[in-house]
């Protein structure tokens, strides 16, 4: 038993040091992704989005599971507090984009003031440098139903106008993360 717990430990160690994340001051690479905002899809674009601000990028493993809900719902009951800093924010998980529309009008998560799109496959999320977890069988969201997709870890990027990562939040809480974001690009505006 010990044994098989060391071999998963280094197994684990190595699969994380195989990721890295984008760190500050790299260029963020391009998104361009079916997001949906209050229930309505839209063609979203990283680099439209950054002509007019900083923009807060978070991933997150699934809509309607219990970390990813806090976050969105965090984030869209801060979502003036962004916009005041002249921030925008996007979501991005391996959902499709129905899972997305339902979630991105949920009065209680996204509530319709939260764009959120869709990476199937988990493409975006490795180019961000994020691991990406195969689905797991047998699992469900809070509203009791199957998850069908991948995993990207919870991680956020703030992104500079200019295109480079000005920090990378991970490894907190979803509350922690929204805070830390929003402090972020205050920063940022206060830095212009």
């Amino acid at each position: 038993m010990a044994l098989r717990t060391v071999v998963w430990t280094l197994l684990l160690a190595a699969s994380t040091a195989a990721f890295a994340a984008l760190e500050e001051g790299d260029r963020a690479p391009a998104i361009d992704a079916t997001a949906s905002l209050a229930g309505r899809p839209y063609a979203y674009s990283l680099k439209e989005s950054l002509a007019k601000g900083p923009v807060v990028v978070y991933f997150y493993p699934s809509a309607f599971t219990v970390g990813c809900n806090i976050q969105a719902h965090e984030f869209s009951t801060r979502a003036e507090q962004f916009a005041a800093a002249g921030a925008s924010v996007i979501g991005v998980s391996l959902d499709s984009i129905d899972r997305l529309n339902e979630f991105s009008a949920d009065p209680a998560y996204c509530a319709g003031k939260l764009a959120v799109a869709s990476d199937p496959g988990g493409r975006t999320a490795r180019a961000f440098g994020l691991r990406v977890a195969d689905v797991r069988s047998g699992a469900t969201d809070t509203r009791g139903q199957e998850i069908d997709h991948g995993f990207a870890e919870r991680t956020t990027f703030v992104i500079r106008r200019d295109g480079t990562v000005g920090a990378v939040i991970g490894g907190v809480s979803p509350e922690a993360n929204v805070t830390r974001a929003l402090e972020t690009v205050q920063k940022l505006s206060a830095a212009r």
